[in-house]
């Protein structure tokens, strides 16, 4: 069982080197054969044990030379500069899967692929995420420049909406489908560019995600 039970719920902004839509979101394989990744939680409620996490934010830079269950991952933990000491304890025990059911959250089931966790980055995380308008913007001064947006129609230019839908999923249950461009530097430096982002609703405990 976990030591300290958790909770967060806010919106989140993934973005990956693969195509719209990311086979790995269907058990596919990555479209170029790894995975390359920025993500951002905006935590608008939360605690962990007695902990209170609400108003914070955490963000990540991850790196898979395969398929992320192959393993052999690389991430870089991002938590907001504003965390008291307990607060950035306790949210580096939820990103790296502690107290918490195995393959319960997409914290704990990555936690399981990576092979190097390089030092926590404390920064401040301007972060802001529009998900039904499939809009984000993520910026980590020195380290991340990312933004996301509505994938357009090729002949139209309308902006086009599509839904990911898990209902058993460890991350999200349904997550809106856009586009994204990032560049990271630091240990794991990325450039995406035009590629699959997803915008969603999120809220998990120790236990999973709750429906």
């Amino acid at each position: 069982m976990p030591d300290a039970m958790w909770t967060i719920k806010g919106r989140e902004f993934v973005h990956c080197n693969c195509d719209y839509g990311c086979p790995c979101q269907f058990n596919g394989r990555p479209t170029h054969g790894g995975c390359d990744a920025v993500l951002a939680v905006d935590i608008e409620e939360g605690h962990h044990g007695n902990t209170p996490l609400g108003g914070l934010r955490i963000a990540a830079i991850a790196t898979w030379p395969g398929a992320i269950h192959e393993g052999h991952g690389q991430v870089v933990p991002v938590v907001d500069e504003r965390a008291t000491p307990e607060q950035r304890q306790s949210l580096l025990r939820i990103m790296s899967g502690e107290d918490t059911e195995p393959g319960a959250t997409v914290f704990q089931v990555f936690s399981t692929t990576w092979e190097t966790v390089h030092e926590p980055v404390f920064a401040p995380i301007e972060l802001e995420i529009e998900v039904d308008g499939r809009m984000a913007r993520l910026h980590v001064p020195g380290l991340i420049e990312a933004r996301g947006e509505p994938i357009k129609n090729p002949v139209t230019g309308a902006a086009h909406r599509a839904r990911i839908d898990l209902p058993q999923g460890f991350e999200y249950s349904v997550a809106e489908v856009g586009r994204g461009w990032a560049t990271t530097s630091g240990p794991i430096a990325h450039r995406l560019e035009n590629s699959h982002a997803h915008f969603a609703p999120l809220h998990m405990t120790e236990r999973g995600v709750v429906r």
